[in-house]
């Protein structure tokens, strides 16, 4: 098991921050807005109780734009080197931290992938619990009790 409080940051270094307390759970996104965003295949969310993030040091710049379907996506990042922290989640206590700015992230081992039905088809998914769309509040729950029982 991992030692808490964990500490990440951006690139530059301008920013830093620890995180206080264990995951609620850290999945991977196949969705095409996370391929997008990123320039890559997917990226790892995970979900933290917005208390236990606590900010150290810099100052974080924040972006929210609307969608041309009426979402909104925004996130938190520094303001030197763009490097992307954390974003809102849908649930106002919950936090989606980016877990590759951890400086430790050997620990880190996701517990299911959503968004499958826009996975790449070369990436070959573990046998975890897995959602083709959006994992819903039974899925959530099932990715929340896989994290959680990790060895």
């Amino acid at each position: 098991m991992v030692d808490f409080p964990q500490h990440g940051g951006c690139v530059c270094g301008d920013v830093r921050y620890a995180l206080t307390e264990d995951p609620i759970t850290l999945y991977v996104c196949h969705c095409t807005d996370c391929q997008s965003e990123s320039g890559a295949s997917f990226t790892l969310s995970m979900v933290i109780q917005r208390e236990t993030l606590e900010i150290l040091q810099g100052e974080l710049r924040e972006y929210a734009v609307e969608l041309p379907d009426g979402r909104r996506k925004g996130a938190s990042y520094c303001g030197r080197c763009v490097t992307r922290l954390f974003g809102p989640s849908r649930r106002p206590t919950l936090t989606l931290l980016s877990p590759g700015t951890l400086d430790d992230t050997c620990w880190l081992q996701p517990a299911g992938h959503i968004w499958t039905r826009s996975a790449q088809p070369w990436i070959e998914i573990p046998d975890v619990p897995r959602f083709e769309r959006q994992a819903g509040e039974a899925g959530m729950l099932e990715l929340v009790r896989t994290w959680k029982s990790r060895g």
